[in-house]
């Protein structure tokens, strides 16, 4: 049955998908550095419009966190979620260095635009905060390898908002499959939307226009390139236009990718050969993201893996083919071929994958117990290389060579100059 997942959708589905928190006992609190014993995580949004709300509000509804302050460019989402925070005006800020600088903040959640990632993430590591951060890692492979640095270098605590990993379902699929219930992994499906979601209605991309007085602008843009105001160009639409992230491949991709790689047991390594094909983009105006592609992924030992967009919603998830049957997952949609497979119950012997109950509970457990988290840098780096590499071969029009190990393209020199996204003036990878 055709399932319309909207942003709004998403929203509501990982907010009825995360549960309440799992509550650790107080004799584990304040262990190695954490909060103290009966105190709270002080946790401050950076990035407060779409999904950083949902995010706040998660933490909000978690009795161990006191949020303490909110950071957006824009003044109208920072007002908004500082009443929602039952915050005073003092703890509202503009320039989310101000927030990293406070002492008495523990921990940030980060919903800032794809290019913007990497930076605050290894500033904030170097700040000394735990991060929960959004997908993708980062926004290049580079970048997302620099983060993974700083969160080793200084002893972070990072989640990433690959909130998959903390559905049941989900994580019932992947064990099938690592356990070997559809028989030999041969293929993986992935399919994602083959349609901008553009949220405003715009349609020409007109502009310049003039910045509108409770936005900053320059710092919106940060390291990403000089480009005239226009509002179809800012805040959710961003992520149609290249400058920021390319499009469904990440926005979606960095989810299933995950997904994808949990199940068939790869979160340490990457695919080896990638080629884009089939890819269209938009002729005029400003999204020029890949808007439909087919994405091939091929390791030296394991399935074959493709990507593809499609404006079929019921494709809209990843699908486990083997040698006996397949499994489709997508948040609490979880199909099987043949349907006995559902009633398969785990043996003592079988492999068992982390288990989540909360995504931004979890991170919270972990930052309290100094623990590990369900999507922690590593994991999420791979998955995003996976998009960036996806993304590359598009870029370039033809396929492209990686080695995971030196994460590199090798002698590709066009291809290797993608590895990272420049960054403009002062900003830098804080590593």
């Amino acid at each position: 049955m055709s399932r319309a997942f909207t942003r709004r959708r998403l929203l509501a589905s990982a907010t009825a998908a995360l549960g309440a928190p799992l509550i650790l006992p107080a004799r584990v609190l304040g262990k190695d550095g954490a909060t103290a014993p009966n105190g709270k995580v002080r946790l401050a949004a950076i990035g407060v419009g779409g999904m950083g709300t949902g995010n706040l509000q998660s933490f909000l509804n978690d009795d161990r966190v006191q949020v303490v302050a909110v950071c957006d460019v824009d003044a109208r989402h920072r007002e908004a979620a500082r009443n929602l925070a039952g915050l005073k005006e003092g703890d509202a800020y503009r320039d989310f260095r101000e927030v990293l600088a406070r002492a008495d903040v523990d921990a940030i959640m980060n919903a800032t635009p794809d290019h913007w990632h990497a930076v605050i993430a290894t500033a904030a590591a170097a700040a000394g905060k735990d991060l929960y951060t959004e997908k993708p890692l980062a926004g290049g492979i580079a970048d997302g390898r620099a983060v993974c640095q700083a969160v080793e270098k200084h002893q972070r605590v990072l989640q990433c908002g690959t909130w998959r990993r903390s559905v049941l379902k989900t994580r019932m699929a992947c064990e099938w499959v690592r356990n070997g219930y559809i028989g030999d992994l041969r293929t993986i499906e992935i399919g994602v939307p083959g349609a901008f979601a553009i949220s405003g209605g715009f349609t020409g991309m007109e502009g310049p226009e003039e910045v509108p007085a409770d936005l900053d602008y320059s710092l919106w843009l940060g390291p990403a390139a000089e480009a005239p105001y226009t509002a179809a160009r800012c805040h959710f639409n961003f992520r149609w236009i290249n400058d920021y992230a390319p499009g469904y491949i990440t926005d979606w991709g960095a989810h299933f990718l995950d997904v994808a790689q949990w199940g068939a047991g790869m979160d340490e390594t990457t695919a080896t050969e990638v080629s884009a094909t089939g890819v269209t983009r938009r002729e005029k105006g400003l999204y020029d993201a890949p808007e439909s592609f087919r994405i091939e992924y091929h390791y030296p030992k394991g399935p074959r893996m493709v990507m593809f967009s499609t404006t079929d919603q019921t494709q809209w998830g990843v699908r486990f083919i083997g040698s006996t049957g397949s499994i489709f997952t997508e948040n609490e949609r979880l199909e099987t071929d043949p349907p006995s497979l559902r009633t398969v119950k785990l043996k003592d012997s079988d492999t068992r994958l982390f288990a989540s109950r909360s995504h931004h509970g979890n991170f919270i457990d972990a930052v309290l117990t100094r623990g590990r988290t369900a999507a922690p840098a590593g994991v999420a780096h791979r998955a995003a290389t996976l998009c960036h590499l996806g993304a590359i071969s598009a870029a370039l029009g033809r396929p492209v060579r990686f080695d995971p190990e030196a994460e590199t393209f090798g002698s590709d020199a066009a291809a290797n100059a993608l590895l990272t996204r420049p960054l403009r003036g002062p900003w830098k990878l804080a590593v």
